[in-house]
């Protein structure tokens, strides 16, 4: 599998990461370390997770999951960029969550327990906390950085002002600062074509959509997340028009809705690596096979027909 640059950074990842969100919730421990081998057999390099995940069955499991599979050596650990995340409630206390120096330093630490290692590759803040100044921010982040905890700071769910200030202000600081972000985006939610694309192409920041399916809305009829299924229906329904005429596209096409979905972020030009979340075998059998779709300009075109997006980069997608 080829790779590709994370942003402006030297480093090399494949171009399609591995979301472990179902691990210990909806997936095994067992069969969660069968997708990580597969992955891993497959070229995929990439693995990202987050501290919070692991609900309902506990905050932290899912890391933990990760690295026990770590742990058992023969060289996974220097194979695998890992990614996790900072931000959410990890207890009942009122800094156990967010985004100030005390929480930063001790979720960190926490991640490197629960992840079986001494340094986490990309460290990612899972969304923006405007009650902290980017100072503070930064001092924590650059420390963990110079202790070698920490290689690369991504952010996640940032607007693209956010980005900017964030990187304005390590600049400023003289840090690396931002290198990637994780932001939804998908056939039916294209709102980071007007900000957040532009801001990470201008800052040289690595983009990696997470639910590239839109929660299973694009993976076919009868596929989607049973967790939200009510919420799933409705949306279906108010969708319908769209998602019938998107099923009749991939059947002329020959291929199953959600690789078809993966293989039209692959074809956009600022994503780096659509965020897969396979929760069996078999999924990320259908997410690796979206690599080989090639999609023709017509198809895009067409594509674009069934799900106009915001009309381009702001202002001029709104604006004269």
């Amino acid at each position: 599998m080829e790779t590709v640059s994370l942003g402006r950074t030297g480093l090399q990842v494949s171009p399609l990461c591995l979301g472990t969100m179902n691990f210990g919730p909806r997936t095994s421990e067992e069969d969660s370390h069968a997708i990580l081998d597969a992955s891993r057999a497959a070229g995929i390099n990439f693995v990202d997770t987050a501290n919070v995940y692991g609900r309902p069955v506990g905050v932290g499991v899912t890391e933990s999951i990760v690295g026990r599979w770590l742990a058992q050596g023969d060289g996974r650990r220097a194979d695998t960029v890992l990614a996790t995340k900072v931000y959410g409630q990890m207890g009942d206390g009122p800094n156990e969550r967010r985004l100030s120096a005390f929480h930063i330093r001790q979720a960190c630490e926490d991640s490197l327990r629960r992840l079986q290692t001494d340094h986490i590759d990309l460290y990612q803040m899972h969304h923006i906390h405007r009650e902290t100044p980017w100072e503070e921010i930064w001092q924590a982040l650059e420390l963990l950085v110079q202790q070698g905890k920490v290689l690369y700071v991504g952010s996640s769910n940032f607007a693209g002002w956010h980005i900017a200030r964030g990187c304005e202000t390590a600049s400023a600081r003289h840090f690396l600062g931002l290198v990637s972000e994780q932001g939804l985006y998908h056939l039916l939610e294209r709102t980071a074509e007007l900000e957040v694309l532009p801001a990470c192409r201008g800052y040289g920041l690595a983009f990696l959509p997470w639910s590239p399916l839109a929660g299973g809305l694009l993976a076919g009829p009868g596929e989607g997340d049973r967790r939200n299924a009510d919420r799933l229906v409705k949306r279906r329904a108010e969708e319908a028009e769209r998602l019938e005429a998107w099923e009749a596209f991939c059947t002329d096409l020959g291929e199953a809705p959600a690789d078809v979905a993966l293989a039209w972020l692959l074809a956009q030009p600022d994503v780096t690596a659509p965020i897969i979340g396979p929760r069996t075998m078999e999924q990320l059998e259908g997410a690796l096979h979206a690599l080989e779709i090639e999609l023709s300009v017509e198809h895009l075109q067409r594509l674009d027909e069934i799900f106009p997006g915001p009309g381009g980069a702001a202002p001029e997608a709104y604006a004269w």
